[in-house]
């Protein structure tokens, strides 16, 4: 395919993708996910941006991105009247916020009463995913400051809990590789680079690195096949959740690395923390304060790793697992949830927190030859058993600083090694 040559514009863009130092953070303006708030129309998400982002901007003293999380219905809604893209930019613009990514995870109703498993829905074998991820793109396109990449994390191809037909993945890869090639096609017409990054989670099509590197490995050889191998290396990569790799008690600095090795970009990070049990077997009280934490909405995947490095999982946290387990789960050295606690806790109440491995991401994506996007994504305010803070404002206000601080520690760090 041919390619047109870009304007001077373009050329400015491109070249500033290709400026970023050697192991260095992004210095883009830290993201937090606005997939915390319900909304399912334009004016509900323009609301939730006045009345949560800006109020934590103000908080804060520094600039921040909104990475934001629009759902199926406000896409179309964008879509049908481009007036309103322009008019979501000048909300942005107002609140003295940007945005370089988008959250196209959750296609529909993410605060319905029960998500649970249906927010792996539709699947990468759907027209219906493929169509939404390419409206989204474009419309992240419009919203971009000129001279950076855009982002949009996705679902992990699927749910494993799910049944598939026999050529699920290669389904998968056929809709990728079109995603591709749309998102180079937008590259063409605008100047802009648009990265998906598909999210690794537990007890998904792919949960492990390990998974996501044999996948990748796949796809890549499809891509080399069908003449696509550059556009797929460009436009395709993963989102690195660290309370995901946590709480599969993956390592995570080597599982960084692992990525890194097989050629895979990771074009987002999500600098999220889970909870944390130690010998919960004879931890009663641990597991009394865990089972607050089972709730009907959101899927809480629990897994339990034994003094042998064995882990075992149960998709969803329950009361009865914290109050009767049973097997390898009583006998475990450590349980992990997969429920997003604010970033900047140690522990709540006496459980603990994987914000050691949140620090471990930031150290390890430093070590990288470019710079993923960073976000801060814990959706879970509102169904949070913890203490919460006066406001939602406030809470997203004090992990944004926090993380920050981390984030010019770790930057710091960098600079004294020369």
């Amino acid at each position: 395919m041919s390619r047109r040559r870009p304007s001077a514009l373009c050329q400015a863009r491109i070249l500033f993708s290709f400026l970023l130092p050697a192991m260095s953070l992004s210095t883009l303006p830290l993201s937090y996910c606005t997939n915390v708030h319900p909304g399912l129309t334009f004016d509900d998400v323009v609301l939730s941006i006045r009345e949560h982002t800006v109020a934590a901007r103000q908080k804060l003293g520094f600039r921040i991105a909104a990475g934001l999380w629009l759902a199926s219905p406000v896409v179309n809604e964008l879509i049908a009247a481009p007036e309103k893209i322009c008019q979501l930019r000048e909300v942005l613009n107002e609140g003295d916020l940007v945005c370089y990514t988008l959250n196209t995870f959750p296609f529909g109703n993410f605060h319905s009463e029960r998500v649970k498993e249906n927010v792996y829905l539709p699947d990468w074998t759907s027209s219906e995913r493929l169509e939404y991820t390419k409206a989204s793109a474009r419309i992240l396109s419009e919203l971009m400051p000129v001279g950076v990449e855009g982002s949009l994390s996705t679902v992990p191809l699927g749910f494993k809990g799910f049944s598939h037909e026999a050529d699920f993945e290669q389904r998968c890869i056929d809709q990728l590789l079109t995603l591709a090639e749309a998102l180079d096609q937008l590259h063409d017409e605008t100047g802009q680079i648009l990265r998906l990054a598909v999210e690794p989670e537990p007890c998904c099509i792919l949960e492990t690195v390990e998974e996501t590197v044999l996948f990748f490995d796949r796809l890549f050889a499809t891509a080399e096949s069908r003449g696509q191998l550059d556009i797929a290396r460009r436009h395709l990569g993963v989102c690195y959740d660290v309370c995901h790799q946590a709480v599969e008690f993956e390592e995570i600095a080597s599982s960084i690395q692992r990525l890194s090795d097989a050629g895979i970009r990771i074009n987002k990070m999500h600098l999220t923390t889970a909870l944390h049990v130690d010998e919960p077997g004879q931890n009663q009280q641990g597991c009394d304060e865990l089972s607050r934490f089972v709730e009907p909405r959101y899927l809480h995947q629990t897994f339990a790793r034994s003094a042998d490095g064995t882990v075992v999982f149960q998709e969803d946290l329950t009361e009865a697992l914290c109050h009767s387990p049973e097997g390898a789960f009583r006998d475990a050295s450590a349980w992990r949830v997969h429920f997003h606690v604010p970033v900047d806790a140690e522990q709540l109440g006496v459980l603990k927190t994987t914000r050691d491995e949140l620090k471990q991401g930031i150290r390890a994506v430093a070590e990288l030859d470019y710079a993923p996007h960073l976000e801060v994504e814990t959706y879970t305010w509102g169904v949070l058993p913890a203490e919460k803070p006066a406001t939602l404002a406030d809470g997203i206000a004090r992990e944004l600083s926090a993380t920050s601080a981390l984030i010019t520690a770790e930057r710091e760090r960098l600079a004294s090694k020369g």
